[in-house]
């Protein structure tokens, strides 16, 4: 079992076969649409081929990669970036939203990963990025 600090066991057993599962990392193919890109997967594998399991953390790897992914090939930015641009404008969070319309706590969401930012906030982070100055002429 898991201790308090967060550290995981070396060994599980699999839920589906009983089979001895060691702690480790393997490469995986994170794929959207036409792109792909490998990273390092945490979890627990069996010796050779077979089911992993990912507990915790495990996945935050592929679902940065796919964000990364989503990013290029949709234009859809990334929790990175648009935290980026936030920094850029000098905004909390909490301004952030009302900049945006969007909520006082969309922007953590955002940066968090939880949930999409809509096509127009998109559009006009785009657009603050390359503009920052047009911020004054936003209400606040």
């Amino acid at each position: 079992m898991a201790d308090k600090v967060g550290t995981l066991p070396p060994t599980m057993p699999s839920p589906e076969t009983g089979l001895v599962l060691r702690r480790d990392t393997r490469p995986f193919t994170v794929r959207y649409k036409e792109r792909e890109i490998v990273v390092d997967l945490p979890g627990y594998y069996p010796d050779g081929d077979g089911e992993s399991v990912h507990v915790g953390d495990d996945m935050a790897a592929a679902d940065a990669a796919l964000r990364v992914l989503k990013e290029q090939v949709d234009g859809l930015p990334s929790p990175a970036t648009i935290r980026r641009i936030r920094h850029k404008l000098r905004l909390s969070q909490r301004a952030a939203g009302a900049v945006f319309r969007v909520g006082a706590r969309a922007f953590d969401k955002y940066e968090r990963s939880l949930v999409e930012p809509s096509g127009p906030t998109v559009q006009l982070l785009r657009l603050l990025d390359s503009h920052p100055e047009l911020i004054a002429e936003l209400d606040h």
